[in-house]
């Protein structure tokens, strides 16, 4: 007792205050909705799912206590028994195989302390768990450690390990995957089943063989659960509308607010003032209309040849190749080829939605036969080939395909996509655009679309590029000219400016656009016709840097008005 005693007063200047865990806020990433409550993206490290003790299903708590600390609610923080099971198994063996950590010494390391096995690290984590078993009832703690453990995958708790490995909520989870998830905390890394499938299995049983012993389960759930498949994959967040330019447009700002890590950690749930209809349309409007103007210029041909590679017919004609990271120069022909070789080249291409990497597998009359990354064979009537007249330049294209063949052979690798109900061959933009989409009566975002994909250029055409304005600009210089005493009705004289420059020695000479003039001409039916020259007398007359001084109202900023 003496020598306890001594530990304690000379480890106790180093001893965390435990209060906090009456109060914690558990580290949970950032996720963003629609105005209508769908997810859009979900941002933070790791993956949390805060759960209610009384929201776990009770066949959970019976396999992680029968696992890891069957006498949790006998014992005060400390097991007698394990740590004297520990400490034999370190005299015979001279190896710290046993720990004897209970949850409560779990729920401290996590929170306060490392992995690493030193004695004064496990006398440290059994004076913390007394601690805790103080400030806390039972329930607070093994709330908190439901909630806190890592499990793999960048998975902390068991309601995101119930998302992650299989994607439904804990209350769905059959006993296999219970006692799966619940066999983790021993070595999330290697035991789970997604890394490990051999040993998670081994886990299970174990797990399952625990919760027999203590009777939580009969023979028949423990044979029934020991051998059900494993059914792991790795899920991400439950994405309702995919709309990353918006996501990451609000993600940026809860960063300016709150700083990276608060943001990023702090649970917050963001709702943007876009709907989901409003802003899935808004993207289907974009990619289909930058692919028109993209398919009006033609088609530039393929990304590679798996076989059938055509010969240059001129030194200046260039045959694309794939950028693979295995060599396929020994496969020449179609007979060298099977689904899941080309599947696997398939896969190495750039996926960049709405285009899906495909190749070519046969070509008929006036369609195609084609083998996507999914697996999927689909044919391609001539509805979806006949816009693919041949690109030479930006203002001139190929006549007019009479048959597939004049559009692609077999062995080509190319994207498709799907506009409405049909498949068509398809190609990259090379164009881009942006789309906002305001309300005008208090300003908030209706819709955000910053680009063609995300996926292939982060770039917010919509909100991060520096553009020419163009004549948008005039109704902020006639609102100017307004807040100065002109009115709507106010003669402006609409006719050519001819003003000498001594020191270039060149006259500006500003037209309008048509190079129509009216003569004398009231400012709201200038504003209507867009007149050039009425805008730059405006100017004169309200002056430029009160101009400029005047359009800072609106948000511009003033270092973006030049004074010209």
């Amino acid at each position: 007792m003496a020598a306890l005693a001594g530990i304690y007063f000379y480890i106790k200047p180093d001893l965390p205050s435990v209060t906090v865990l009456k109060d914690v806020r558990l580290q949970t990433p950032m996720r963003i909705y629609t105005y209508d409550g769908k997810l859009i993206s979900q941002y933070g490290v790791k993956r949390r799912i805060p759960v209610k003790l009384e929201e776990v299903p009770q066949e959970l708590i019976d396999a992680i206590l029968a696992t890891e600390d069957s006498r949790f609610f006998e014992h005060h923080g400390i097991d007698p028994i394990g740590i004297m099971r520990a400490a034999v198994s370190l005299v015979l063996t001279g190896e710290k195989r046993q720990g004897a950590s209970t949850l409560t010494m779990q729920l401290a390391r996590g929170f306060f302390l490392t992995r690493e096995k030193t004695y004064i690290r496990k006398i440290k984590e059994i004076f913390i768990a007394l601690h805790m078993e103080q400030e806390l009832s039972k329930q607070d703690i093994l709330e908190l450690y439901l909630n806190k453990i890592e499990l793999g995958h960048r998975a902390f708790g068991f309601g995101a390990a119930a998302q992650v490995y299989y994607g439904k909520p804990l209350n769905e989870l059959s006993l296999a995957q219970i006692a799966t998830i619940a066999g983790l905390p021993k070595a999330p890394s290697v035991l789970n089943p997604i890394s490990g499938p051999e040993r998670s299995v081994e886990r299970r049983r174990v797990v399952l063989l625990r919760m027999l012993d203590e009777e939580y389960i009969t023979k028949a759930q423990f044979d029934e659960a020991a051998s059900a498949p494993v059914t792991a994959k790795k899920h991400g967040a439950e994405i309702e509308v995919d709309a990353p330019y918006l996501a990451d447009t609000i993600y940026n700002e809860m960063v300016e607010i709150y700083g990276k890590e608060e943001a990023e950690t702090g649970g917050y749930q963001v709702f943007a003032t876009a709907t989901s209809e409003l802003q899935l349309a808004a993207q289907r409007a974009v990619v289909r209309n930058l692919h028109d103007y993209d398919e009006r210029h033609g088609y530039k041909g393929p990304l590679g040849y798996l076989w059938n590679i055509p010969k240059s017919e001129s030194k200046d004609e260039k045959i694309p190749e794939l950028s693979l990271s295995f060599d396929i120069s020994n496969k020449t022909s179609r007979d060298d080829w099977d689904n899941t070789s080309i599947i696997r080249v398939l896969e190495e291409v750039p996926h960049i939605k709405p285009l899906m990497p495909s190749v070519v597998t046969k070509v008929d009359e006036q369609s195609i036969d084609v083998l996507s990354v999914d697996g999927e064979t689909r044919t391609i009537a001539w509805d979806g080939l006949d816009w693919a007249r041949r690109y030479i330049t930006d203002f001139r294209q190929g006549s007019d395909p009479k048959t597939a063949s004049d559009v692609t052979q077999e062995g080509a690798v190319i994207y498709i996509r799907q506009q409405e109900a049909q498949w068509r061959i398809s190609q990259i933009p090379e164009v881009s655009g942006a789309f906002i989409a305001l309300n005008p009566e208090n300003g908030a975002v209706e819709a955000v679309v910053g680009g063609y994909s995300f996926y292939q250029s982060q770039f917010n055409r919509a909100t991060q590029a520096r553009r020419q304005v163009g004549s948008n600009i005039k109704p902020f210089v006639y609102s100017a000219a307004i807040n100065s005493g002109y009115t709507l009705a106010s003669i402006i004289n609409d006719a050519p400016i001819n003003q000498w420059n001594a020191a270039t020695g060149v006259a500006w000479r500003p037209q309008n656009s048509p190079a129509e003039y009216d003569g004398p001409i009231r400012m709201r039916k200038a504003l209507g016709k867009s007149k050039n020259v009425v805008s730059v007398r405006l100017l004169r007359g309200v002056g430029l840097r009160e101009t400029a001084d005047y359009l800072t109202r609106f948000g511009f900023n003033k270092d973006d008005i030049p004074l010209d």
